[in-house]
């Protein structure tokens, strides 16, 4: 017999606007939990509702899964986040989103300029080589190199600082 306290997956996903799937993947990742009925379904205490919430609104916010799985599971056993508890998470979650910002802003301001010039020329490239970095760490192609060889150090690509980008 059904518990007032607890919920199926299909009330879940109808009370909270997620489909069933996401919420079988949030359970696969850790990131929420169910008991099991002896007809092998699933049953959710009701502040499930809560840490779901919680998590689509840092999903929303562009927060990784990864990010908010580490933060869920910080809490004491594995209680349902509070209201301190988003204000403590959010704050540092925005230093992050701001410089994520920041990155997506000089990426925007320069793929105009990449696009117009038709070629992806490496030393104008304000995306691939921004600056023309590249020609201060002398002859060759630079950008292609794998990071462990370039002279530039970590970065170096530009910046996204992964391995070269054409």
């Amino acid at each position: 017999m059904p518990s007032d306290r607890e919920i199926s997956v299909g009330r879940l996903a109808a009370r909270s606007g997620v489909a069933v799937s996401a919420l079988h993947f949030y359970e696969a990742k850790g990131l929420i939990r169910s008991r099991r009925t002896a007809g092998n379904q699933r049953r959710f205490a009701r502040d499930v509702l809560r840490r779901v919430a919680f998590i689509r609104v840092a999903q929303r916010v562009g927060i990784p899964l990864k990010a908010i799985k580490e933060a869920l599971s910080a809490l004491p056993d594995e209680r349902t986040p509070t209201v301190e508890d988003w204000t403590r998470l959010s704050t540092v979650w925005r230093s992050e989103l701001e410089d994520r910002i920041r990155q997506l802003e000089r990426l925007r301001d320069g793929l105009t300029e990449c696009i117009g010039c038709g070629c992806l020329s490496l030393d104008r490239c304000a995306l691939a080589n921004p600056g023309d970095a590249a020609a201060n760490r002398g002859p060759g192609s630079r950008l292609m190199l794998p990071p462990r060889e370039r002279s530039g150090g970590p970065g170096a690509a530009g910046p996204a600082g992964g391995a070269g980008v054409l």
